[in-house]
């Protein structure tokens, strides 16, 4: 079972739970080794590359890797957000982004290029945010352009799984992090990109920090809810047995 409470941190010697944390890894396999969309069902294992970084080995597409989703960009961009929430709001924060909740799969490997992963860390318009990345995944999905979306089409076998955005949203549980018209919930008030991604004040930071958590938590029930409902997967060994 995953405790959706439990600090991924705890568990990884590099300081990076997306590199070497086994439970991480883990809790990937367990939610979501199962039914895509596509009709095809995803079967997962864990294995570690030549540098000692963890993977998760599928049936139908190239390996994955865990991300952090949401940064919490505490001693980042120069410590420039030093002293802009309290040592308790920003270890509140930090620890949040590494529970279950605040993690997700995508392709390991370069192909063409950077990785979703990387791309979406070093582009200017995003900083790492994943609404901002949602976006550019929801219009990707719409064939639409945003700042991501070389690096997505590099993807597109990955992303087909899904069928389409509705089917991305369900199938790794963010809901809630759209609206009910399918569209995107930024943490920010959001411009067609062209604002820094980065909070501007204080407020903007203490306001994209109580998103953030609001998201986390959601997510995090949804997580568990999913782990006392049967997957088609269970249903069949279930049938079988």
């Amino acid at each position: 079972m995953i405790d959706i409470d439990f600090d991924f941190r705890q568990d990884s010697k590099c300081g990076d739970p997306d590199t070497d944390s086994k439970k991480l890894y883990e809790a990937h396999k367990l939610l979501w080794s199962r039914d895509l969309p596509n009709g095809k069902t995803f079967s997962m294992e864990i294995m570690g590359d030549r540098y000692g970084r963890l993977l998760i080995k599928n049936n139908l597409c190239m390996n994955l890797s865990s991300d952090r989703m949401c940064p919490h960009y505490d001693g980042k961009y120069g410590n420039k957000f030093v002293g802009w929430l309290s040592d308790m709001e920003r270890e509140e924060l930090k620890l949040k982004v590494r529970t279950v909740g605040g993690h997700i799969l995508f392709p390991a490997h370069k192909k063409n290029g950077l990785t979703i992963n990387q791309a979406r860390g070093v582009s200017r318009l995003i900083c790492d945010r994943f609404d901002l990345t949602l976006e550019c995944i929801r219009r990707f999905y719409q064939n639409e352009e945003s700042p991501l979306s070389k690096t997505l089409t590099n993807y597109k076998d990955f992303f087909d799984l899904f069928i389409d955005f509705s089917g991305y949203i369900d199938y790794f549980y963010l809901q809630d992090f759209i609206d009910q018209q399918k569209q995107v919930e930024f943490s920010l008030t959001f411009d067609n990109f062209n604002r820094t991604p980065l909070p501007l004040t204080i407020d903007e930071y203490k306001q994209y920090k109580e998103h953030t958590l609001e998201l986390m938590n959601k997510r995090n029930r949804r997580i568990l809810e999913s782990l006392y409902k049967p997957t088609q997967v269970d249903k069949k060994k279930f049938e079988n047995d």
